[in-house]
């Protein structure tokens, strides 16, 4: 268990950059819906998807989603909560402060987006909605927990699975009728960007601090053999 987490710090060029990039992706798009949100140039592309996604439903995609539903927003931020609980119970209290701090920011700039931007949801949505369509919500909170996590454990599957479950999400709310499609694509951007960013400024001390919570550990496990060791040395038969 001591070796789960494994933070390895990020190229700080690359990670602006890449933030840099989705922001930039997020922005223009969310200035378009401010100014005229019924005449935007992917309006189309919006509908179809719509429609398409609409073509789909099931009763049992519709029980599936339905979870999805739940675990996109209330579930992923009880993940944070329990993932930083879980690191501070692990010694690592850095990396639980990143964990939370980058949760609430996530939070906090996606619901100021929505109320920024101000875009209608979808009329047709199966599930209940606040006011606010651009970005996604539910989007926005699985990607934080997720590639928070991805940061803390660093293995290349766990990024893989990470990507499959924003997709899953955001087909999710597409499916529901929730959200338009490019609000999801603005609901990852927005997480992405945050959780990066914040990473950048922890990343150091997270790395430095899960190295000696591992000697920490590793010691305590081996203090704790050598006392069990001794106590039945202690009671063994004379």
């Amino acid at each position: 268990m001591a070796r789960l987490f494994d933070p390895r710090p990020l190229p700080v060029g690359a990670t602006v950059a890449v933030g840099s990039t989705l922001l930039l992706a997020l922005a223009v798009p969310g200035f378009l819906l401010a100014a005229d949100p019924l005449n935007v140039p992917f309006i189309g592309l919006d509908s179809d998807w719509h429609q398409w996604v609409e073509d789909l439903r099931t009763p049992f995609w519709d029980g599936v989603n339905a979870v999805l539903n739940w675990l996109g927003y209330t579930g992923a931020f009880a993940a944070h909560v329990l993932l930083s609980v879980f690191l501070m119970l692990r010694r690592r209290p850095f990396a639980a402060a990143f964990v939370a701090t980058a949760g609430f920011a996530a939070l906090g700039l996606t619901q100021l987006a929505k109320w920024l931007v101000g875009r209608p949801r979808p009329a047709d949505a199966v599930v209940l909605t606040d006011t606010g369509s651009y970005p996604s919500g539910h989007v926005s909170a699985t990607t934080a927990f997720v590639v928070v996590l991805a940061l803390m454990v660093a293995r290349a599957w766990l990024w893989i699975l990470s990507t499959i479950g924003v997709l899953a999400m955001m087909f999710s709310r597409t499916y529901l009728a929730a959200h338009w499609l490019t609000d999801t694509f603005a609901g990852a951007a927005i997480a992405a960007v945050v959780v990066l960013l914040i990473w950048l400024a922890f990343q150091k001390v997270c790395v430095r601090e899960n190295t000696d919570a591992r000697r920490m550990l590793t010691w305590l496990s081996r203090a704790g053999r050598r006392r069990r060791a001794a106590a039945q040395g202690e009671s063994a038969p004379q």
